[in-house]
């Protein structure tokens, strides 16, 4: 399929990589050499969001090795929204796109993410957990009721038909995030920026498969009960109260 006017082809480093970071020492530079390995990567930026545990001595060096990592760093702990608020500040690349840097989530499948903006068809994608052929850790049942019930509320009031809004892979053309002012400092981000996206005029959404390779909280999850509530406060807030 030929390429239209304007159109990024996929041969073409077109992808913004937005890394919030918090405490992952451990994990942040296998992520980083994954993700700077991805042919489609144009830029990646990295939020430090005022780590403890040496994260940011690692980054710096890190970022001496590949003129694609771009640092920039929080002085107090303010959560995944805020850190991301930071990144897409400055992306500067067509098409951004999340990545957490725990390893939950595999760069390796990027062109997949990606193709459907590539070809046209869509402004923003989202990775689906639930509707994957690909490999899954299993792990908790009640995490997964509670995606699911908050997508489903969700669904409801932006009439979407998304499976698994709570994704960490959220993919954007760099011109749907400059229409979007975001709120939220921790995870609500995901049910804000759901809400402010569907309320887009003649926004084309897609979902893809992907795989999760997720961790239990001995492993460093950060993602709470408490979250849920406030995610289920913040369907509500910025589906009825909000404009994008």
């Amino acid at each position: 399929m030929s390429a239209s006017p304007g159109e990024t082809t996929a041969a073409a480093p077109c992808l913004g990589v937005v890394i919030p970071v918090f405490n992952e020492a451990a994990t942040v530079a296998t992520l980083l050499q994954a993700v700077l390995a991805q042919p489609l990567v144009q830029e990646v930026i990295v939020v430090d969001d005022a780590s403890t545990d040496g994260t940011w001595t690692a980054l710096q060096s890190l970022a001496q090795t590949d003129r694609r990592i771009r640092l920039f760093r929080h002085e107090k702990n303010r959560g995944k929204g805020a850190a991301l608020r930071t990144g897409f500040a400055h992306v500067t690349a067509p098409i951004a796109v999340v990545q957490d840097a725990d390893l939950e989530y595999d760069p390796n499948e990027y062109p997949a993410l990606v193709r459907p903006i590539l070809m046209g068809r869509a402004d923003v994608v989202y990775g689906s957990r639930f509707e994957s052929a690909g490999a899954h850790r299993v792990l908790y049942f009640w995490h997964a009721v509670g995606n699911k019930f908050l997508t489903t509320l969700s669904n409801m009031f932006t009439n979407l038909n998304l499976t698994d809004m709570e994704t960490g892979y959220k993919v954007f053309r760099r011109e749907v995030l400059q229409q979007i002012r975001i709120e939220e400092d921790r995870f609500g981000f995901e049910p804000e920026i759901t809400a402010k996206v569907a309320k887009i005029p003649g926004i084309r959404i897609y979902e893809v498969p992907i795989s999760y390779y997720g961790r239990t909280y001995a492993e460093g999850k950060k993602i709470g009960w408490r979250d849920g509530l406030h995610a289920l406060w913040c369907i509500l807030k910025y589906n009825l109260l909000r404009r994008p």
